[in-house]
């Protein structure tokens, strides 16, 4: 059986909300496949490891849910967690379906910066929200991973090819709006010792006018996933969000799928 994006979509909105937001351990049993593939640094795979973590949720954590993009059997969320620590959690979970079940997920979180405190006075979750422009989902998947491929990976490339020189509102916390804020937060990250390198691009997730890119790289020294949130409109970058979490050592990951 064949899941549609709207099913898929409908299906993971739909288990998350019951695993995370009404707490149900019970609902791992109706949305959780049994070979479920975890790629989450702490959980633990299969069914057991979602349940565990539904299990351990206390009475004080939520789920705000700010944007769900869906690409063929893949739906990715971007959202923030309440109660997983001191601070909140922002966070992108990507859940692909399979007859009716997740079968695997992947995810990156970072504490929250607090409030008023980014480069660019916006925050890292708001921000336009509504899927529009169905149509140019493939234009735009093609801009951005060109984009990464070009620019990012290869160090290549005009980046006023892919980012708008008039628009391009910027949400992480330490880069400006603009092609000026980013290339003087490069800058920085460069002179504190912590240059931003991207090695392999994994994974590309499209849905009009929103694409989501993870990638494998470094900050520095220290290996580094990148998801990326794209804003695209009238064939150019306009907006980007971002969560850019060290990659562990694998030995204390508690399986062996991996973080990709």
């Amino acid at each position: 059986m064949s899941t549609d994006m709207s099913t898929a979509k409908d299906l993971t909105l739909t288990a998350a909300g019951e695993m995370f937001g009404d707490k149900d351990v019970s609902a791992v049993d109706r949305w959780v496949a049994p070979g479920y593939i975890q790629h989450n640094a702490t959980v633990a795979d299969g069914p057991e490891g979602i349940r565990a973590l539904v299990a351990s949720l206390g009475p004080d954590f939520r789920y705000e849910l700010h944007r769900v993009i869906a690409d063929g059997d893949e739906v990715a969320l971007h959202g923030t967690y309440q109660g997983f620590g001191p601070k909140p959690t922002v966070a992108f979970d990507i859940f692909k379906v399979k007859d009716g079940k997740l079968v695997e997920h992947w995810d990156a979180l970072q504490a929250q910066a607090d409030p008023g405190t980014t480069a660019s006075g916006r925050s890292e979750t708001d921000g336009p929200t509504e899927v529009t422009d169905p149509d140019r989902t493939e234009a735009n998947r093609a801009l951005v991973t060109d984009l990464i491929n070009q620019v990012f990976l290869a160090g290549k490339g005009d980046i006023t090819d892919y980012i708008s020189t008039t628009q391009y509102d910027q949400h992480n916390r330490y880069i400006a709006d603009g092609l000026a804020g980013l290339g003087a937060g490069m800058a920085a990250f460069a002179e504190q010792g912590n240059a931003m390198a991207y090695h392999t691009l994994h994974k590309v997730i499209a849905e009009g006018n929103f694409v989501l890119t993870v990638a494998e790289g470094a900050l520095g020294d220290t290996p580094t996933a990148f998801y990326d949130l794209f804003r695209v409109q009238d064939g150019k970058v306009v907006e980007h969000w971002d969560i850019t979490p060290a990659i562990p050592d694998a030995s204390t990951i508690p399986h062996d799928n991996g973080l990709f």
